[in-house]
C-alpha cells in the first residue's frame, strides 16, 4: 500500500430517516431491459441524498395503508436516487424478468400507482479530489456511476466499464470520457466484469490516488477486492460490493 496520503476521503454522515408516500407519474424505457420511473408527491419536500451510492428502500403495498407501520411491513427493495428536485424523484431499474416486486412494478404498475420511500438513513460522501476513477458495474450500478461520473473534473484520468447483454442493452450516459461496455450474451451476469477485473495489472491504474467502485452481481466482490490489493488501493477509498445476488430477490449489500 502506497504511504503517501491521498487527497480524497470517504465520509460517512447520517440523515432523518423519514418515510414517504409517492406516486408513478412517468416511465420511460431507455433500453429493453431498464426503465427510468418519475415519482411525485408532496411528500418528497426535503428529499436528501449526499452520496452518489446513497440507497433508499422503496415499499411495495398491495393497497392503501394506514401508518408507517403498515407500509414498512410491505415487501421492499433497495435502489439508488438518480436525481430529485421539491416534489419529484427519479429511479431507475434493470428489469430481469418478472422476479420480485420492484421490477414488474416499475415495468407494468399504472400511472398513478402509489409507493412509499424510506430513507437514505446515511450517505457516504466522497470529500476531496480523487487523483483518478476507476467506474465499474452492471446494469443495477448505472444509477451510481451516473452520478458519480458528473463529480469527474474534464481532463481527470477515468474509466468507466459497464456490463450488460449486449449492444442493444446499453444505455446514454453522461460522462466526461467514453464509457467502455462489455458485453456478456449469455454468459452469467457479472462474468465478462470478472474477466475485465482479473486481466488488470498495476500498470492499468488510471492515474495517481485512484477512486475505485466496483458493484454489480455478488460474484463481483472477490475480483475486485483483488483488484484493490494488487493497486495498493486503501480499502477505506474504495467501494466494492454486491448490488444483487443470483438466486435470491431479497438480497443486497449491506453499506
Amino acid at each position: 500500500m502506497s504511504d503517501t496520503k491521498s487527497g480524497f476521503s470517504i465520509e460517512r454522515r447520517g440523515l432523518e430517516l423519514r418515510f414517504r408516500n409517492v406516486t408513478l407519474s412517468a416511465r420511460e424505457w431507455l433500453a429493453p431491459d431498464f426503465v427510468r420511473v418519475r415519482l411525485t408527491g408532496s411528500d418528497l419536500a426535503g428529499f436528501e441524498s449526499l452520496g452518489s451510492d446513497d440507497h433508499m428502500r422503496l415499499f411495495f403495498p398491495a393497497g392503501p395503508v394506514g401508518s408507517v407501520e403498515e407500509l414498512r411491513a410491505s415487501p421492499s427493495r433497495e435502489y439508488t436516487p438518480l436525481a430529485w428536485g421539491e416534489d419529484w424523484l427519479d429511479v431507475e431499474f434493470a428489469v430481469h424478468g418478472d422476479q420480485g416486486v420492484a421490477a414488474p412494478w416499475a415495468a407494468n404498475a399504472p400511472i398513478g400507482s402509489t409507493i412509499g420511500v424510506g430513507g437514505p438513513r446515511g450517505s457516504a460522501v466522497l470529500e476531496g479530489q480523487p487523483g483518478s476513477w476507476l467506474l465499474v458495474g452492471d446494469e443495477t450500478a448505472i444509477p451510481a456511476i451516473r452520478r458519480f461520473a458528473t463529480l469527474i473534473p474534464k481532463g481527470t484520468p477515468a474509466r468507466i466499464v459497464i456490463e450488460t447483454v449486449d449492444a442493444a442493452h446499453q444505455v446514454e450516459i453522461e460522462a466526461p470520457v467514453t464509457i467502455e461496455w462489455l458485453h456478456r450474451g449469455q454468459a452469467a451476469a457479472g462474468s465478462a466484469l470478472s474477466a475485465f477485473l482479473e486481466a488488470l495489472t498495476p500498470g492499468d491504474v488510471p492515474g495517481d490516488d485512484p477512486f475505485v467502485f466496483i458493484a454489480a452481481e455478488q460474484s463481483i466482490v472477490k475480483p475486485g477486492r483483488a483488484l484493490v490489493q494488487r493497486w495498493a488501493v486503501d480499502t477505506a477509498n474504495a467501494v466494492v460490493k454486491g448490488y444483487w445476488k443470483r438466486g435470491e430477490a431479497e438480497y443486497h449489500a449491506p453499506h
